[in-house]
């Protein structure tokens, strides 16, 4: 029932879209409902589960024998800063720092492969819901709030190595592609993308995060989604760039995929990561729609140019981060009272479990606006969840507002993802289930 209004909606949206829009955002609504009806998530779980967690199991006593091998204060900060380089803090300075250097095709091409590497890797997670190695006895370092959350989060694929293959390896195509180089660049850059992988994937399980199991799996979901992005990226960027329908399109993409993601055995904060980053991809292809041939054409001036000297690009970089943290806290006060009213007008039931702790249904408001609000009313009384979270829209609309003034004004620009810890790991609760 769910995903057939999903359809309606898709249909709705539909008006002006070309046959292949139409076609693609039919294909995920109906994958929505296929796995709905046939209850695909819990049967891939039933099957995948039980086989990682014991593979979790086996390779415990070879964390601790490695964690104590190494264990040293030195290696304890060097790993932890390393896992930093490929989170999502470290999105949030590097993207905009690629959009203000006049890099206008690496930086939305980095943020969307990061953004459908954040969706996939994250359905994963959740869909097959392995726990990550026990901890205790496996000792977990974890220094940062980011990795407090991310230890919340189920363990396969691991998603540092996973971004890690996606950033460098399209990093280095770019570098290829578009730079001058010769044997020695290339075996240079090589090396380096293949030292840090396996340096990422060294650190994960020296802290703790993840088992070999999940690294492996993490750099091989990582080789396959880039090598199918290296197949598509002249397609999306032409799209984006001067396609037709670009933003009614990714705005029913960007709902369906919402509907799309899998439900974890367990809540855990990686739907939260998928929608800031729904939002980051949304406000990319919006703002490039835009303003593709004001700032974002081949021809744009490049850092160190004439053009654009070091001090301009300084002074875009000091204009360009308050400018962002405004817009990001003004739209986030907005979305927190705008979203509910639109939701108790229109007789959506709605709850928050962060952003506003005071939300609850009432239910004579809610007889009222069932009154008013009709069709859409008994529309949503027939889907399973009783109550939705606002904090996803406004996570999402928080996110969006942020990327377009980034790439409209190409001196704002940021992309911070969406801050909500979890109550409690679920991992170890499986672990300890499937013993």
């Amino acid at each position: 029932m769910e995903a057939a209004a999903v359809v309606g909606l898709g249909a709705g949206t539909g008006a002006g879209l070309t046959r292949w829009q139409a076609a693609a955002l039919a294909a995920v609504a109906g994958w929505v409902w296929a796995a709905s009806f046939y209850d695909l998530t819990r049967r891939t779980r039933a099957l995948v589960q039980p086989w990682v967690t014991r593979r979790v199991h086996a390779e415990t006593a070879a964390i601790l024998k490695f964690q104590r091998l190494l264990e040293h204060k030195l290696l304890d900060n060097f790993f932890s800063v390393l896992s930093c380089v490929v989170s999502v803090p470290f999105y949030t300075g590097f993207l905009p720092l690629l959009f203000w250097s006049g890099h206008g095709r690496l930086a939305r091409q980095m943020t969307l492969l990061m953004a459908f590497c954040d969706y996939l890797g994250n359905s994963v997670k959740d869909m097959v819901s392995a726990p990550r190695p026990c901890s205790p006895p496996v000792r977990r370092v974890a220094t940062t709030e980011d990795e407090k959350e991310n230890a919340m989060e189920y363990g396969l694929p691991s998603s540092h190595a996973l971004n890690t293959v996606c950033l460098m390896g399209y990093l280095l195509h770019y570098v290829l592609t578009y730079g001058e180089h010769g044997s020695v660049i290339v075996a240079a850059g090589l090396s380096l993308a293949f030292l840090l992988v396996m340096l990422v994937g060294i650190a994960r399980i020296y802290l703790g995060m993840h088992s070999l199991t999940d690294v492996v799996a993490g750099i091989g979901f990582g080789i396959v989604i880039l090598a199918f992005w290296l197949a598509v990226d002249d397609h999306v960027d032409a799209f984006i760039v001067s396609g037709k329908n670009v933003a009614t399109f990714w705005a029913g993409l960007s709902l369906l995929m919402c509907f799309a993601y899998p439900k974890p055995e367990f809540p855990t904060p990686s739907f939260d990561y998928h929608t800031a980053f729904n939002g980051v991809a949304f406000g990319i292809v919006y703002g490039i729609q835009q303003t593709y041939f004001h700032f974002h054409t081949p021809d744009a001036p490049l850092i160190f140019s004439a053009q654009l000297p070091l001090l301009t690009f300084a002074g875009r970089v000091l204009v360009g981060i308050p400018t962002i943290l405004v817009v990001k806290f003004c739209s986030k006060a907005l979305s927190k009272w705008l979203l509910p009213v639109m939701c108790s007008t229109l007789g959506i039931p709605i709850v928050s479990s962060c952003y506003v702790p005071a939300l609850k249904v009432d239910d004579s408001s809610s007889s009222k606006n069932r009154q008013a609000a009709g069709y859409l009313q008994r529309l949503f009384s027939r889907f399973p969840q009783k109550a939705y979270d606002v904090d996803t829209g406004i996570s999402c609309s928080q996110q969006g507002c942020v990327v377009s003034v980034e790439v409209s004004k190409i001196r704002c620009h940021n992309g911070v993802r969406h801050e909500k810890m979890m109550e409690a790991s679920p991992t170890c609760d499986v672990a300890r289930r499937m013993k």
